[in-house]
């Protein structure tokens, strides 16, 4: 994930490594985005166990309340489906309760996730990363005329 972020940042100018919470803050009060560098972090923190269950979904999840900001998944699907979106009756789910997803046994983001999103009172937004302009119109609050997820936790 270090290395990922380290291409990502030297891509994006508008963007900071941040080693820590507190030097994230500090970028985004430069009006800039921190990209973390997360193994130290992670690997310190007692609150989320080491399994396969955990990815980067969880450690968004667990950064973004650290931080008390807003969550966004990018991942390689437009969202959410009922089943593998592979198969041809997958349906598409653009909006779900985080204890609806609860119960389900596999979907686009990590097993842990819903789990953190009740625990944290956070909603979220899973969209297809590999589009970048999806991922802005949901950053910047546009109007958006394409597919993603959002999951409530009302």
């Amino acid at each position: 994930m270090d290395i990922l972020a380290k291409l990502l940042c030297d891509k994006l100018a508008f963007c900071e490594l941040s080693s820590s919470f507190e030097q994230a803050k500090n970028i985004v009060s430069s009006n800039k985005i921190p990209i973390m560098l997360c193994s130290d972090i992670i690997l310190n923190e007692e609150s989320l166990k080491h399994s396969w269950e955990i990815t980067s979904d969880s450690i968004a999840a667990f950064i973004a309340n650290k931080l008390d900001s807003k969550l966004l998944i990018a991942t390689n699907v437009d969202g959410i489906y009922d089943k593998d979106p592979s198969l041809t009756d997958a349906k598409f789910i653009n909006e779900i309760d985080v204890k609806k997803l609860l119960s389900f046994d596999e979907s686009s983001i990590d097993l842990m996730l819903p789990v953190l999103l009740k625990e944290y009172g956070f909603d979220c937004y899973v969209v297809n990363g590999k589009i970048p302009q999806r991922v802005l119109s949901i950053i910047n609050e546009e109007t958006c005329d394409f597919p993603y997820t959002y999951i409530n936790n009302h």
